[in-house]
């Protein structure tokens, strides 16, 4: 559904984004992450047509978004981190607008509008002016003009911010409802809702693409936690022994025997039973071999601190 070929973006002698490359298929759910400054909101205004990228290029369902801006425009539904609102108005009447905008019929009007309404639970306050809302149901409206048009593209850029509890949850239910018919890119700070919403993640650092893989493979990760008897002079020699171990890290430990992170060539699945085998058949104690787990506030601060790649 959409591809991203070296796209880089440049202002003056600065690289905003620096050729990032990436591909999200439909109905997928991606958390685009990163630090401020890192080219997310430059990499959704490519995408939306905002902006145009200085090279690369960019494809929404199989065809170049320079090619037909207008029809890519019609693809894409787009929540800005600061929804531009207009206050004088209700919200009914801010989807009105946006539907004559959009050319829809007025039957088409009625039957969007209602439904937009009725997705985002502001069907209550439809009627009251946009001045007397809270931020969180301002963000709503905000929401309810991005899907008011049923895009086959959404991007949100902080769909939750100013949300209650029970409005998060409800948003949360919603984006999934909506990736039944539509591929969203969800940029935001907030790593829980990556973690509760997303299918894969693809974090950004100075400009440049660190890391982009499901969120169910990262956290899993390629380690072991074990805890036995063995020496750190004998896990050496099992190292060498075995393929599936690329390295280990000694770990304090106030339980019997020694506590080791085993860094793996292949998934823990496949590395576990066998090095369990080789400890036990050696005559060593095999307390504890688990495969490690991590969240994604550890991945996103690993892969934040990480290097980029060379220009």
């Amino acid at each position: 559904m959409i591809q991203v070929n070296a796209v880089t973006r440049n202002y003056g002698t600065f690289k905003a984004v620096d050729r990032v490359s990436f591909t999200i298929q439909r109905g997928e759910i991606v958390g685009l992450l990163g630090h401020n400054g890192a080219g997310k909101t430059t990499i959704m205004k490519m995408l939306t047509g905002y902006l145009e990228p200085s090279s690369g290029e960019i494809e929404l369902a199989g065809q170049k978004r320079n090619a037909d801006p207008a029809n890519a425009r019609r693809l894409i539904g787009y929540l800005p981190e600061n929804c531009p609102l207009y206050r004088e108005m209700s919200a009914i009447d801010t989807l009105e607008y946006r539907a004559a905008l959009y050319l829809l019929t007025a039957q088409q009007r009625r039957t969007a509008i209602r439904d937009a309404l009725t997705r985002t639970g502001l069907q209550a306050r439809a009627l009251d002016p946009i001045a007397t809302l809270s931020r969180g149901l301002r963000q709503r409206v905000g929401v309810a003009q991005a899907i008011l048009h049923r895009p086959q593209i959404l991007i949100l850029d902080e769909p939750t911010s100013g949300l209650d509890p029970l409005q998060i949850e409800q948003m949360r239910n919603l984006i999934r409802d909506l990736a039944s018919e539509a591929t969203i890119i969800l940029s935001t700070h907030i790593l829980q809702e990556v973690q509760a919403t997303c299918d894969r993640v693809i974090i950004l650092r100075q400009g440049r693409k660190v890391l982009d893989d499901r969120l169910e493979s990262l956290q899993t990760g390629a380690a072991l936690q074990l805890r036995s008897d063995i020496s750190p002079d004998q896990l050496t020699q099992l190292r060498n022994e075995l393929p599936e171990i690329e390295g280990y890290q000694q770990l304090p430990s106030a339980s019997p025997g020694h506590h080791y992170t085993l860094q793996l060539t292949c998934d823990s699945d496949h590395a576990a039973p066998r090095i369990a085998q080789r400890i036990i058949e050696q005559g060593h104690r095999l307390y504890a071999l688990t495969p490690e787990s991590r969240n994604l506030e550890t991945i996103f601060r690993d892969s934040a601190n990480a290097a980029p790649a060379e220009r």
